[in-house]
């Protein structure tokens, strides 16, 4: 989550009333993290720079409409979200994206992951930059649905809460995707990091 202006209110209340130079400054806080996210999403990057233009424009028009009642950052990206999926949909025409609820074990229950015990500290094998670069392509690895909500929770460190406003779901919906995408994850980084093959497999009701 990227650091937010200390007067972030007025900057938007003078954005809003036609201040050009307010909303140019709400840009530069935020359009690199925006773009980070349309990256994410569309995995183009002239796709992603395409979204962070058009959501950028959307936002400038529709900024009368912005009524404070969630931050700045979590509207702007709840914006860049839908340009960035529509941007998938037109590049794959064939696989429209939906952002389904998310599946559960025979017995209806979630499963919590594969646990293992990994060999040694990760940040005394890998450099910071090979660790991002590790973890940046195990959450690219997800499906779109999971992709997302680890994202906003994991990355961009929205709450539950705002998870599940920025994307339209329940917040019990957004959990269960949580739960799902760490343990999609923690399965993918066990191959960089794991000790043995022994497996400890738990449910969560």
């Amino acid at each position: 989550m990227p650091a937010h202006l200390d007067n972030e209110a007025e900057v938007v209340a003078e954005a809003r009333a036609g201040n050009h130079g307010a909303f140019a400054t709400l840009v530069k806080q935020y359009d690199h993290h925006i773009y980070r996210i349309a990256l994410n999403i569309t995995r183009n990057t002239e796709d992603a720079k395409d979204a962070l233009q058009e959501s950028l424009l959307k936002a400038h028009t529709n900024l009368g409409r912005f009524e404070g009642q969630s931050r700045f950052y979590t509207w702007l990206v709840r914006i860049a979200i839908n340009e960035s999926l529509m941007k998938l949909r037109r590049r794959r025409r064939e696989k429209e994206v939906f952002i389904d609820e998310q599946p559960e074990t025979d017995n209806g229950r979630l499963m919590a992951g594969e646990i293992v015990d990994w060999d040694e500290n990760p940040e005394e094998r890998y450099s910071q930059a090979e660790l991002r670069e590790i973890l940046t392509k195990a959450i690219e690895s997800l499906s779109p649905p999971y992709r997302l909500v680890s994202l906003l929770r994991d990355v961009e460190g929205f709450s539950t809460d705002e998870t599940a406003q920025t994307l339209g779901i329940s917040v019990s919906a957004a959990k269960s995707r949580l739960l799902r995408a760490r343990s999609q994850l923690r399965e993918t980084l066990n191959t960089h990091f794991y000790k043995s093959p022994t497996f400890v497999c738990k449910e969560v009701s």
